[in-house]
């Protein structure tokens, strides 16, 4: 759907997806992240058609991976739509997390090496606040630095930052 048809002629696949993520985990089924690879550039015509192909009914999350869809009309679209737009930690890209909606919904893939690299305490702090500090009521916060184990050692601290064991 996302990195071979990338949104060309997906409406079945996407209510087939839908429907089979719904049947198969029903009241444990949280947002459903769309990831677009990272050669795919923005494109107002894509943005319309991937937002026309999405099932309102669900959360939805879409994690950009090209710098050039960090942009106003791409944030105000997506609001707009009540899609969520994905904060993420990924080289070279902007690691803000994204708060305009109550769900927020953050990736860490390891910076400055992907899938490696540990996070200080002082980068998780900011971002843990800058979720907080706003509307966000929701939030979801995946850990893909797992390749050397960081991934633990960075997830256990932020639930000790959020007071959490979960």
């Amino acid at each position: 759907i996302t990195h071979d048809q990338r949104f060309k002629d997906t409406e079945k696949l996407l209510q087939d997806f839908y429907s089979i993520a719904l049947l198969g985990l029903k009241e444990k089924l949280g947002p459903i992240l769309f990831q677009l690879p990272p050669s795919m550039k923005y494109d107002d015509g894509l943005l319309q058609t991937i937002i026309g192909q999405l099932d309102v009914r669900f959360k939805n999350v879409i994690e950009f991976r090209h710098i050039s869809w960090w942009r106003k009309e791409v944030f105000t679209t997506l609001q707009k739509a009540q899609v969520v737009f994905c904060g993420v930690s990924y080289p070279g890209l902007i690691n803000d997390p994204v708060t305009d909606l109550p769900l927020s919904y953050y990736r860490f893939h390891g910076v400055p090496k992907l899938y490696h690299s540990s996070y200080d305490e002082t980068f998780l702090q900011r971002i843990a606040q800058q979720i907080a500090g706003n509307a966000v009521t929701e939030a979801y916060i995946y850990f893909n630095n797992t390749a050397s184990g960081a991934a633990i050692h960075n997830a256990k601290y932020l639930q000790y930052l959020v007071g959490t064991s979960t």
